[in-house]
């Protein structure tokens, strides 16, 4: 995570051994998507998705970093000939907005090697050194967070965060690409939590390092309407009996259930309520594989790809921690992503889904980070209370792990 933050550091010290720049520099970030020798010119898809073309010239300065330095200092000289697609790279010079083109006086580049390297090193101190949670109580006088783990076996840990680096996902996206600069104040209960830092020998306490937070729910509804064209469906809350409209954006994982999965999950949820769940899938052989088990025969492991995407950061981009989850919500996220491909043509009035999103100002209004269909026999396995389905640990949020 702090390579975001140190390559934003080292954006802020260009300038320093640029003295003489232009104050109307701007730096272009992203990653080299092509390179013409020829005419020197690079082409950047950037993180805020605009395709850039990078002039250069004899006097271009191109410089390496590391994942994770924050000394330009510490920078060193490559030639054009060392860049290749698929690096990151930050474009500093006069850009023009109508062409969106940048002459380069400098590119700082961060390789897809050195990336990839990072990202393995990452994955494997979240697995090693990471939590996950969900708020129970806040001590702000102490700067302390405790969470309640998940899993089979719950368990409290009490989070310090008094040196810790605080995030927080954006309401539309669980992409740590997204995660903006936070504070211990912007915690709530009830909120996701993932924190990275040294645990107790009894594993009660953890000194952050980094935590990252949201505010996440999961929606039961049955589908009323669908607008292709927008992306998006009305759907009716199971929970509160009113209209959600539901927004499906390129990173949704969109997917529908196999009968013989969604019986497998309803008897996750309730056990006893096996054959609710089979008699619903309609199919053959529903109850035939074995509780924890997923698709194909392999059985369920903790650690699932979640919400993240990208190959591992820099210079503000994708990626962040990854690794570790409780096993009931990484086996479910690795379960989902082997499921097919849902289209929004698929969908029916009155199909039953499973949604999962930011918790916004307006409930009425949702981006789904999961949109699921095929959960009839799911939904049906489920509890009531007071008429209204409980949908007990099932849970699609950042929690079942972020990308492998």
């Amino acid at each position: 995570m702090k390579v975001c933050a140190g390559l934003i550091s080292v954006l802020i010290a260009l300038p320093v051994g640029f003295a003489q720049a232009p104050a109307a520099l701007k730096s272009v970030i992203g990653e080299v998507t092509s390179i013409d020798g020829a005419s020197k010119q690079l082409k950047l898809k950037g993180d805020d998705g605009t395709a850039y073309t990078v002039t250069l010239s004899d006097s271009t300065a191109f410089l390496r970093v590391p994942p994770g330095e924050t000394d330009i200092k510490k920078a060193a000289k490559i030639a054009f000939s060392d860049v290749a697609v698929g690096d990151r790279a930050l474009a500093r010079g006069p850009l023009d907005d109508g062409t969106k083109t940048v002459p380069a006086r400098t590119i700082v580049i961060m390789t897809k090697a050195d990336l990839a390297q990072k990202h393995q090193h990452d994955q494997a101190e979240w697995q090693k050194r990471g939590v996950v949670g969900t708020v129970s109580a806040l001590n702000a006088a102490n700067n302390e967070v405790t969470i309640t783990t998940r899993g089979r076996e719950p368990k409290t840990i009490v989070i310090d965060a008094s040196t810790a680096d605080f995030r927080r996902y954006a309401l539309d996206s669980v992409e740590f690409a997204n995660a903006k600069p936070s504070t211990f104040a912007e915690l709530q209960p009830g909120d996701t939590v993932r924190a990275l830092g040294d645990k107790s020998e009894d594993g009660t306490h953890l000194k952050a390092e980094e935590l990252v937070s949201g505010a996440f729910e999961t929606i039961a509804g049955t589908v009323e309407s669908v607008d292709q064209a927008a992306n998006t469906v009305v759907l009716t809350n199971l929970q509160s009996k009113k209209p959600v409209l539901v927004h499906i954006n390129p990173s949704t994982l969109s997917r529908r259930l196999d009968p013989t999965v969604a019986a497998m999950l309803a008897r996750r949820l309730r056990p006893d309520a096996a054959n609710a769940g089979a008699a619903g899938t309609g199919g053959p052989g529903a109850g035939a594989r074995p509780q924890g088990a997923a698709p194909g025969g392999a059985p369920g492991a903790p650690g699932g790809p979640g919400g993240f995407r990208g190959a591992g950061g820099g210079f503000g981009g994708p990626g962040g921690p990854g690794g570790g989850a409780g096993a009931n919500g990484g086996d479910l996220q690795q379960i989902l992503t082997r499921m097919p491909q849902l289209a929004l043509s698929e969908l029916k009035k009155g199909d039953a889904v499973i949604v999962s999103s930011s918790k916004g100002p307006d409930p009425s209004s949702v981006t789904a980070f999961t949109f699921v269909a095929g959960v009839e026999p799911f939904l049906a396995a489920a509890p009531r209370t007071a008429g209204q389905v409980n949908l007990g640990s099932w849970n699609l949020d950042v929690g079942g792990g972020p990308e492998e």
